[in-house]
């Protein structure tokens, strides 16, 4: 089976991060002590994790990073934006995700790292106002110029060859749906008349697909999730891919809920508490940005149970969902849920699950994840929504006339299978029908054809 034409994954990479908090400094902190040969990148699929190919008595099980042209994180170059003018060493400090004495080795390269001005409205982020001095521009169509001017530079003296942009900014407000989202040419005429309906991210957005450069998004805003970029993701032949990082509570709600469905369980109410500390944390306190976050997180049950499918199952379940600022905590979120469940003769049962977290730690394997990636569908000539990667997202964004998919482990099968497609191995379907011992009828099962190839694999 004959695999994509990939560029080769030659040069530097340079990830562009929009946010250089909390995650973005823990991301690339990890990646520079990798580099020194220091720390194991734990928590990273493409660098951990292994991947079957061909039958299972063929004993073929190679690392991702080793049957995948991926770029190699010793390849990976940094630059971004914030509110803040911290280095990423100072940021990492601030953040405490990691202790000083790990950060030690790395220093001098992070604090070599300095963000670059901001993209700034205060409508769209009540609950921190920028210490570093924002863009001066007279219109969001200028504002956007200004950030391709700055990732030029950024490549100019990082000498990258390519690069990717991923969202690690704060959530942002929900805009109210705008003529601008609904097409290239109207979000073009509202970036130049300042339309309300476009956020800081979606300028970001545009501004690194209208160059090519594949773009994901770690937070629940509405950001490249909209036909106009949708739209531009395709012509100018940029991936991407969003939103909203899966760490903590929901990858635990992603991982039970399919559980419960398996077995046919019923389910009477899931109630959520997340305790968090960090800047995220502030900000969430604002309710319109925890509307969008509560947004992203109540949709995966629904998604998963499919109430219309099995009414009396999961058709009356209550679900609530709380977020909590608790500065004490900082970075060490604790998530605890409660679930009430049912089974034979409608008999009442009890979950309880007390996950206690570190956010950033989760979330900066997923940052190289993506990257890695993402470059790599760049190479392979995909463009538009890559829902191969749904695996990582909260709210995986999908085709509109589609449903997303959220059970976890649909999703990781998803991902293996569009990898294995790239690479010309024929994706596994577990059926177990293949065995010389097996009749179907007296019929072998049918196998799928050498020359099958989906344009864009699902």
């Amino acid at each position: 089976m004959k695999g994509m034409n990939m560029a080769p994954a030659g040069g530097r990479l340079g990830v562009l991060l929009p946010g250089m908090g909390a995650v973005a400094s823990t991301f690339i902190a990890g990646v520079e002590l990798m580099k020194k040969g220091i720390g194991d990148p734990i928590g990273s699929l493409s660098q951990m994790q292994t991947m079957r190919l061909g039958r299972r008595n063929e004993k073929r099980s190679p690392l991702i990073r080793d049957c995948v042209p991926l770029a190699r994180p010793d390849d990976l170059v940094f630059g971004g934006w914030d509110l803040y003018p911290d280095s990423v060493y100072a940021a990492a400090l601030k953040a405490a995700v990691l202790p000083p004495e790990t950060l030690r080795p790395v220093s001098a390269s992070l604090d070599a790292i300095r963000p670059m001005a901001p993209v700034w409205d205060r409508s769209y982020l009540r609950n921190l106002a920028p210490r570093h001095a924002p863009k001066k521009a007279k219109n969001k169509w200028e504002a956007a110029c200004l950030v391709q001017e700055d990732i030029r530079a950024f490549q100019r003296k990082s000498g990258a060859k390519r690069c990717v942009m991923i969202w690690c900014g704060s959530t942002e407000r929900l805009p109210a749906p705008g003529s601008a989202h609904r097409s290239l040419r109207a979000f073009e005429r509202g970036l130049k008349s300042d339309a309300p309906e476009i956020s800081p991210s979606m300028v970001y957005a545009y501004a690194a697909i209208s160059m090519g450069i594949p773009y994901a998004n770690g937070a629940p805003n509405v950001s490249a999730d909209i036909p106009a970029l949708v739209e531009l993701s395709r012509e100018a032949g940029a991936p991407i891919a969003g939103k909203d990082f899966k760490t903590g509570q929901t990858l635990m709600k992603t991982t039970v809920a399919p559980m419960i469905k398996a077995r046919m369980l019923g389910l009477s109410g899931w109630y959520s508490i997340n305790i968090l500390g960090n800047r995220d944390g502030e900000v969430l306190d604002d309710a319109g940005s925890f509307k969008t976050k509560e947004k992203s997180k109540m949709s995966v049950l629904d998604g998963i149970l499919d109430s219309k499918l099995y009414p009396r199952l999961y058709g009356r379940y209550h679900h609530k969902v709380r977020i909590d600022y608790y500065p004490p905590r900082g970075d060490a979120k604790e998530g605890w849920d409660n679930i009430d469940i049912t089974g034979w003769l409608g008999m009442p049962m009890q979950i309880k699950i007390n996950f206690l977290c570190r956010d950033s730690i989760l979330a900066a394997p997923i940052v190289l994840d993506l990257a890695l990636f993402l470059d790599l569908a760049k190479r392979a000539g995909m463009s538009g929504i890559q829902e191969w990667l749904s695996f990582y997202f909260k709210s995986p964004q999908c085709r509109q006339d589609l449903n997303p998919e959220h059970d976890l482990f649909i999703q990781h099968w998803k991902l293996k299978n569009a990898l294995r497609l790239m690479i010309g191995e024929l994706p596994l379907d577990h059926a177990g029908l293949d065995y010389d011992d097996v009749k179907t009828n007296g019929r072998a099962p049918a196998r799928r054809p050498a020359s099958f190839w989906p344009r864009n694999p699902r």
